[in-house]
């Protein structure tokens, strides 16, 4: 053995080099990083799984390069996105009286409008913290209600809960039908209000919410504003920005990027969750005419 290397090491080296496939693998990997490379350019921040969901199947194979593959290429040329963890925002009401949780950490549905997750965030600007009340619907991973403001009232999540109703829910209901739906939340003082759950009550809304102090409980609704802030928030100049400014680009955001758009790793396909609302619709029309 000679500075370290093996002779059986040495000859199956050289075997690889004589036959030109170790250049061909690199050929192929600097290929596969200028695609990578133009897709996070349209799409600052995807990470590694929407990446590779952007590439173009293999045409010989109709697969894609593995995850494993993506992930170390992505890694060694900085295009990895740093992971930033946002705070909890609403405080309990020790005094209100709390709903049973019957989500119960499944954050699944078959159909729309059967489970909603409620949550706020606020985000610094200029001129003081705007305040962001947001609804999701858990079929299809789409933000149903959105409402913003200069203060965390009731009133703010009161605002999301209407729009997301006569939005999505009005549209689609037959006068006089029982709603059977579940609109989940923690124990944020907004939620255990009289005026919210009056507001339930007039929806005909079942309230459900997590326990006290754990985020797991809706930690759907919480990845929602965490990735709203990774990929749009964090890379914006906020705290110079007015809250007005700050409004218009985050519903923006939701409403033409997030809900129409982005892939969305929980729905087959990667459908975006409005993408996957309109087949639902689709598939159950064609189902009742041919009845």
């Amino acid at each position: 053995m000679a500075l370290g290397v093996r002779r059986e090491g040495y000859h199956v080296w050289l075997k690889v080099e004589l036959s030109g496939a170790r250049q061909v693998r690199r050929d192929k990997d600097d290929e596969l990083l200028t695609n990578l490379k133009k897709i996070k350019a349209k799409n600052k921040k995807y990470g590694t799984l929407r990446l590779r969901r952007g590439l173009d199947p293999d045409a010989a194979s109709n697969k894609r390069p593995s995850y494993g593959k993506i992930y170390k290429l992505c890694k060694d040329n900085g295009l990895l996105q740093k992971i930033r963890k946002p705070k909890g925002l609403t405080k309990a009401d020790s005094k209100a009286q709390a709903s049973e949780d019957l989500i119960k950490r499944d954050f699944t549905a078959d159909v729309p409008n059967k489970k909603w997750l409620s949550d706020i965030t606020e985000v610094e600007a200029k001129d003081g913290k705007l305040y962001i009340a947001g609804v999701l619907d858990c079929c299809d991973g789409a933000i149903v209600g959105l409402s913003m403001d200069d203060n965390m009232k009731a009133e703010l999540c009161m605002s999301a809960l209407d729009i997301a109703v006569n939005r999505y829910v009005k549209p689609m209901s037959v006068k006089g039908e029982k709603l059977n739906l579940i609109a989940h939340s923690d124990r944020g003082s907004q939620y255990t209000s009289n005026k919210y759950r009056s507001l339930l009550a007039r929806h005909g809304l079942t309230q459900s919410m997590g326990r006290t102090g754990s985020c797991f409980d809706n930690a759907r609704m919480e990845s929602f504003f965490a990735t709203m802030k990774k990929e749009l928030i964090y890379d914006l100049d906020y705290k110079n920005m007015t809250k007005s400014e700050l409004r218009a680009v985050i519903f923006n955001w939701v409403e033409l990027d997030y809900n129409r758009e982005r892939f969305y790793s929980a729905n087959e396909d990667y459908l975006p969750p409005l993408q996957k609302r309109k087949l639902y619709y689709d598939i159950a029309s064609q189902l009742d005419m041919a009845a």
